[in-house]
C-alpha cells in the first residue's frame, strides 16, 4: 500500500490557491498508485489562522471550500484523503475544533477533533478551539489507522487530562499504524526533540507512525517541514524535504527495509529556517525586493548573504550610510560583501544630516557633553533615509540586530531597530559567527575581516561593543540561560561561573528595554523562546531579580 505524505506551504486564507494545491497533489498521488493521502494540520485554512477565527465570512469561505474539496475526492475515487480543516463545535463553549477529516470518494468517512490543545508560547488554542474527546481509527484497505492531531502523539498534553495515544490502544480495534497531523514550527534543537518522543512512542507501542507536518514561514514562525515515516522500532524510514512543500511517498510494507541516519540539528539548518522565513514572509506580503544598510559589521554582512540566497542577489540592495566615525575599511568591506553576493550597492554619507541637527539643536543642547544621544541620532538618521528608499522603491527593509543586541538594548528605537523584518532577532551573537562561516564554507562571501574584527557600532571614536557589553562568549550563555531556560540568576552564576553582579546587570538590562522590544519589527523565530508572541512580559513592573 502506497501512502502520500504532503506538506503544503499555506498561504492563510488563500482559499483558491489552495485548493488548486490540493487538488493537483492528489492527482499526483494517484498518478503514483497510493491508496492514502495525507495532508498537514489545518493545511485547508493554513497555520495558525488566530483571530481570523472569529470572522464568519473567513469561517464561511473555509466551509465552502471543504464541500469543494469533497466533491473533488469523486474525481480521485480510489484515493482516501486525510486534511486537517476547522469543524464547527455544536457544544456551548468555543465554537470550533482544530479537526482532521478522511475524505473518500465525495464523503467524509471520519473525522478527529485535537484533544490536546497547544498553550504555550506562541499558540493559544483554547482561545478559540474546544478540546476533542474520542480516539478516532479509520480503515483504509486492510489497515486501521489511528488518527492525531499535533500534540496528540505525545500524549499527555496542556488542556486534556487523558493520553490519546493510550485511548487508541485501549479501543475496541487495535490499530496497525498511527497518523499524525501537524503544524509544528521549527526551533533549533526540533529535530533532535521530535526523533527522540516519535521514537520512544513507537518502540513502547510496536506500531509504525506517519508524520505530516506544515511546511514554510508564516509571520515570525518557520514550519520546517521533515514529514517522515518511522517504523515500529522507532527508526526513520523516509523523510521529506526540510523547509519546502514536497511530497514523500512511502510503502507500508516496506517500512523496515531501509532506515536513515537519527535526524540532527546543524547550522545547515538554522540558515535553512532563516532563508525560507525571510522568502516566504516577503514573497507572501506582496514584497519582491530587499533594502539592507550595510554597516561593514557581520550582522548586517550576513542578513545580506541570506537574503541573497532567499531573493536572488538582483532583488536585494546594499546601502552603506557612513558617518565621520565609520572606518574605511567598514566602507570598503560593505564594498566588497556586495561584489562577491552580486547585490548592488550605493553609499549616502550622512554628514550633511548630521549637521542639520547639530544646527537645530544647538540652542537646547548648548554648554551640554555630547552623550548617546549624539550617538542615537546618527542612528535615526540612517533609519529615515532607508525608510525613504524602502517607500520610494517598494522594498521591504530588513532589520539587521541580533538576539544578544536585541536583549539588552543595545540599539536605537526608530534608528537601527528599523525595518519591516528583523531576520536576526532571534539569533545570538555567537549564532551569528558560525552561521557566517557555514556562509564561508565554500568561497568567501563575507569578508573575512567582517568575521574577525571586533564588532563596533562606529558611533563614537574608537567604539567597541564590549565597552558596553561583557563578551558575546560569556554574555550569550547567560541571555540563553535566562530567556530560553528560565534559570535563576543565581543559578547562572554559579553554573557559569560568572560574577552575581554582571548577571543581575544584565538581567536589569533587560527588564529596562522591554520598551523597545515590543516596538520592534516582526522577527523570525528560531528558538524555543524568541521575544514577539511567544514573550508575554509586561513593560512596567515592579519586579527585580
Amino acid at each position: 500500500m502506497n501512502i502520500a505524505l504532503i506538506q503544503t506551504n499555506p498561504l492563510i486564507g488563500d482559499w483558491a490557491g489552495t485548493i488548486q494545491n490540493i487538488k493537483e497533489r492528489l492527482i499526483q498521488a494517484q498518478k503514483a498508485g497510493c491508496s492514502l493521502a495525507i495532508f498537514p494540520e489545518l493545511a485547508l485554512c493554513g497555520c495558525p489562522p488566530q483571530d481570523l477565527l472569529e470572522r464568519n465570512a473567513f469561517l464561511e469561505a473555509h466551509d465552502r471550500t471543504l464541500h469543494e474539496l469533497v466533491d473533488f475526492t469523486k474525481e480521485v475515487k480510489e484515493l482516501t484523503c486525510v486534511i486537517g480543516v476547522l469543524a464547527r463545535s455544536p457544544l456551548p463553549g468555543k465554537p470550533l475544533f482544530n479537526s482532521a477529516c478522511v475524505l473518500h470518494n465525495g464523503a467524509i468517512l471520519a473525522q478527529a477533533h485535537k484533544r490536546l490543545l497547544s498553550n504555550d508560547d506562541v499558540f493559544d488554542e483554547p482561545r478559540h478551539f474546544a478540546a476533542g474527546v474520542e480516539a478516532v481509527t479509520f480503515p483504509c484497505n486492510h489497515l486501521h489507522c489511528a488518527l492525531g492531531i499535533g500534540e496528540d502523539i505525545c500524549g499527555q498534553g496542556n488542556t486534556g487530562t487523558s493520553n490519546p495515544v493510550e485511548d487508541f490502544m485501549s479501543g475496541a480495534i487495535m490499530p496497525d499504524l498511527l497518523i499524525n497531523i501537524s503544524a509544528s514550527p521549527y526551533h533549533y534543537g526540533i529535530l533532535r526533540q521530535r526523533h527522540r518522543t516519535f521514537s520512544n512512542l513507537c518502540t513502547t507501542y510496536n506500531l509504525p507512525l506517519l508524520y505530516v507536518n506544515q511546511a514554510g514561514g508564516q509571520d515570525s514562525l518557520v514550519f520546517d517541514g521533515h514529514s517522515h515515516a518511522m517504523n515500529s522500532m522507532g527508526a526513520v524510514h523516509a523523510m521529506a524535504a526540510g523547509f519546502a512543500e514536497d511530497m514523500l511517498i512511502v510503502n507500508f510494507t516496506t517500512l523496515n527495509t531501509h532506515v536513515l541516519p537519527q535526524p540532527d540539528d546543524r547550522i545547515s539548518d538554522l540558515a535553512q529556517a532563516l532563508v525560507c522565513g525571510l522568502r516566504d514572509y516577503l514573497h507572501k506580503s506582496g514584497f519582491r525586493k530587499a533594502i539592507i544598510g550595510l554597516s561593514g559589521g557581520l550582522d548586517s554582512a550576513l542578513t545580506a548573504a541570506l537574503a541573497c540566497r532567499a531573493l536572488g542577489a538582483d532583488k536585494v540592495h546594499g546601502v552603506t550610510l557612513p558617518s565621520p566615525y565609520t572606518s574605511g575599511q567598514s566602507i570598503e568591506d560593505a564594498k566588497q560583501l556586495a561584489r562577491n553576493l552580486g547585490c548592488s550597492f550605493a553609499c549616502i554619507p550622512i554628514q550633511p544630516a548630521m549637521d542639520v541637527y547639530t544646527q537645530a539643536l544647538g540652542p537646547f543642547f548648548t554648554d551640554l557633553q555630547v552623550d548617546t544621544t549624539e550617538q542615537n541620532i546618527q542612528a535615526r538618521i540612517r533609519g529615515n533615509l532607508l525608510m525613504a528608499l524602502s517607500n520610494r522603491f517598494n522594498s521591504l527593509l530588513l532589520n539587521t540586530g541580533n538576539k544578544s543586541e536585541l536583549a539588552v538594548g543595545y540599539c536605537t528605537l526608530y534608528g537601527d531597530m528599523c525595518g519591516g523584518l528583523a531576520v536576526l532577532a532571534d539569533v545570538f551573537k555567537t549564532q551569528v559567527y558560525a552561521l557566517a562561516r557555514w556562509i564561508n564554507r565554500e568561497t568567501e562571501l563575507i569578508p573575512e575581516r567582517t568575521i574577525t574584527r571586533p564588532p563596533t557600532a562606529e558611533l563614537k571614536p574608537d567604539q567597541l561593543d564590549q565597552d558596553d557589553l561583557p563578551s558575546y562568549a560569556v554574555l550569550d550563555p547567560i541571555l540563553a540561560a535566562y530567556l530560553e531556560q528560565g534559570q535563576s540568576v543565581e543559578y547562572i552564576a554559579a553554573a557559569q561561573q560568572v560574577d552575581l553582579t554582571l548577571v543581575q546587570d544584565i538581567v536589569r538590562r533587560i527588564r529596562t528595554n522591554e520598551h523597545k522590544r515590543v516596538q520592534a519589527p516582526l522577527g523570525i523565530r528560531v528558538s524555543k523562546k524568541a521575544f514577539g508572541s511567544g514573550r508575554r512580559i509586561p513593560v512596567v513592573h515592579g519586579f527585580y531579580e
